[in-house]
C-alpha cells in the first residue's frame, strides 16, 4: 500500500446513514484493496447498539474514528430529525478537523467521501490538498431536483405545494410540488434553508457516488451527465445494501428465528410484509385504520410494529420503550393468528424478503428498503411518510411500475377500505402480477451491475482509476 492510498469518509447521525456509505466502503476495499480508508463518525448522544454491531463486521483495512458524541441538550427540541443531523455534524466540525490533521501528519489524504449531511467537512479537502466527494444514498431522481433546487427557489415564489403544475426534470417523472421532500414544505424554515444550502454546495465537489443503478435510472443519470453540471463527475455504484455483505449474519441463528420459520410454512407470493423502516411511526387512529385494512384484505402479513405517534419520524433518532403490541386494536391478533404474525419494533428485514412467500411490501419507501425489495424482486405497497419517501413513491408508481401508491386523504388518514383494497391488488390481482414481472426484470439488472463487468462496478473502477492517477499510484 502506497501512502497516497489514503481515504475518509464521514457520515452523519444515524444507523440509516451510517450503513450505507459503509457498505460502499467495504465494496471498493474489496474491489480495490490498495485503498486505505478511516471512518470518522460524528454521533448524537452514545452510539447506538446496532451502529456498534455493525462496526464489528467491517474488514480491517478500514478504521473507525468516533468523535466525542454532541449533548442533545444542546440541540433544539421537537424539531424535525434533518436539522438535528445536520447540526449535529455543524458542531461536530471542529472534531473532525483535528482528527483530519492528525491522519494526514502521518500519510497524505487523497480524497475525502462526505454524507450529505456532513457536506460541511468537504470544506477541509483544500486545505488538506485532497479531492472531495459526496456520497448521495438516495435516488438519482432525488439528486437530479437538489441539483436544480437553487434554480427552482428563484424561478418560484409560492409554496412548492401550491404549483399548478408538476416539476419536469430532464431525464426524470414528472413530479408535483406536493410530493417533494418535507422541508420543502415550508420554504421559510430553517429545514428548507438547510436543505436549499446542501444543494448549492453540490456544486464545488469533485464528484457524486449515487446509491442506484444505471439501468434503474438510466435516463435520469444520462441527463445528468450531458447537463455537466460544472466539474462534478457523477458515479452510479449501487446497489448498495447490506444483502450479500459479509458478516451481515448467521443464516444459522437466522433460520431459527420464529417470523423467518413461520414464513416458511406459507405459500409462495402469499405474504405481505409491512414495515415502515427503522424511524417510521404513525398515529394510533392510523394503526387501527392499516389493521382493519390488512384484517380486510383477507391476505397472510407479517408487521412490525412500533408505537404510536402524532409524528411521522418519531423514532428516527429516539427508540420507543414502550410494547408496541398493546396498541394494536383489541381482538385484533387473536382474530388474525392464522394468517398474520405481529412483530415488535423490529425485523431481520433482508432475510424476510428473501424468503419465497414474501408475495409483497408494504413500505415507507426509504430508498435502502427499496433497493433490498427490487434486489430481491418484490412489488411494493407505497405509503411514503416522511423526507424523500414521496418522491421515492413516484418513482415506482409512475416511473417503474412496480408499486401502487396510497395516499392521504386531505392529509390526515389512509383508510381501512382503500388499504384492504390496494393490498389485494398487489398480491392477487393482474396488476399485480405485472408488477411482479417488472420487479423480476429489475432483480436481474441489479445483480448484473454488481458483477464485474456490471455498470456500477465499471464506475467504481473508474473512480478508482481517477483517484490513482490523482495520487500517482
Amino acid at each position: 500500500m502506497t501512502k497516497t492510498s489514503h481515504i475518509v469518509v464521514i457520515p452523519s447521525p444515524g444507523f440509516s446513514h451510517l450503513v450505507p456509505i459503509l457498505e460502499f466502503t467495504k465494496r471498493l476495499v474489496t474491489n480495490h484493496p490498495n485503498f486505505h480508508v478511516t471512518c470518522i463518525i460524528p454521533s448524537l448522544g452514545s452510539i447506538p447498539d446496532s451502529s456498534k454491531s455493525y462496526l464489528e463486521t467491517i474488514p480491517p483495512n478500514i478504521n473507525s474514528i468516533f468523535l466525542p458524541p454532541i449533548n442533545k441538550q444542546d440541540l433544539p427540541q421537537g424539531v424535525y430529525p434533518a436539522i438535528l443531523i445536520q447540526k449535529t455534524v455543524t458542531l461536530s466540525l471542529p472534531s473532525i478537523h483535528q482528527t483530519l490533521k492528525t491522519l494526514t501528519s502521518k500519510t497524505p489524504l487523497l480524497a475525502i467521501i462526505s454524507d450529505t449531511f456532513a457536506y460541511e467537512a468537504l470544506d477541509f479537502a483544500k486545505e488538506f490538498n485532497s479531492l472531495s466527494y459526496l456520497y448521495f444514498p438516495c435516488s438519482t431522481f432525488v439528486l437530479s431536483l437538489l441539483l436544480h433546487l437553487p434554480k427552482l427557489d428563484e424561478q418560484v415564489s409560492c409554496q412548492y405545494k401550491d404549483l399548478q403544475e408538476p416539476i419536469k426534470l430532464q431525464g426524470c417523472v414528472p413530479i408535483n410540488g406536493i410530493d417533494l421532500p418535507t422541508p420543502t414544505k415550508n420554504r421559510s424554515s430553517e429545514g428548507y434553508k438547510m436543505l436549499l444550502q446542501r444543494a448549492k454546495s453540490m456544486y464545488f465537489v469533485d464528484g457524486i457516488l449515487i446509491n442506484s443503478f444505471f439501468e434503474l435510472e438510466s435516463n435520469a443519470i444520462k441527463a445528468l451527465e450531458q447537463k455537466g453540471h460544472g466539474k462534478i463527475s457523477f458515479f452510479p455504484v449501487g446497489p448498495i445494501t447490506q444483502i450479500g455483505s459479509k458478516g451481515l449474519s448467521n443464516n444459522d441463528v437466522d433460520d431459527e428465528l420464529e417470523c423467518l420459520r413461520w414464513l416458511k410454512k406459507q405459500p409462495q407470493n402469499s405474504v405481505l410484509y409491512v414495515s415502515f423502516g427503522s424511524g417510521g411511526t404513525l398515529s394510533q387512529r392510523q394503526i387501527n385504520e392499516l389493521a382493519f385494512g390488512l384484517e380486510l384484505s383477507g391476505q397472510r402479513f407479517i408487521w412490525v410494529v412500533r408505537a404510536p405517534s402524532d409524528s411521522v419520524s418519531a423514532a428516527y433518532l429516539e427508540g420507543a420503550n414502550e410494547d408496541p403490541l398493546k396498541f394494536l386494536p383489541k381482538g385484533f391478533v387473536e382474530r388474525t393468528k392464522e394468517k398474520g404474525l405481529i412483530l415488535a419494533s423490529w425485523a431481520p428485514q433482508i432475510e424476510i424478503l428473501k424468503q419465497d412467500s414474501v408475495g409483497g411490501f408494504l413500505s415507507h419507501c426509504g430508498w435502502n428498503s427499496i433497493l433490498e425489495s427490487i434486489q430481491e424482486g418484490v412489488p411494493i405497497v407505497a405509503w411514503p411518510l416522511f423526507a424523500e419517501q414521496a418522491m421515492n413513491a413516484v418513482i415506482l408508481s409512475d416511473g417503474l411500475k412496480v408499486a401502487l401508491r396510497l395516499k392521504y386523504e386531505d392529509e390526515e388518514i389512509v383508510e381501512k377500505e382503500k388499504i384492504a383494497k390496494v393490498i389485494k391488488c398487489v398480491m392477487e390481482g393482474e396488476e399485480g402480477k405485472e408488477m411482479h414481472e417488472r420487479m423480476k426484470s429489475l432483480k436481474d439488472s441489479a445483480e448484473k451491475a454488481v458483477k464485474d463487468d456490471g455498470s456500477s462496478m465499471k464506475s467504481l473502477s473508474h473512480l478508482a482509476s481517477h483517484w490513482e492517477k490523482f495520487g500517482g499510484i
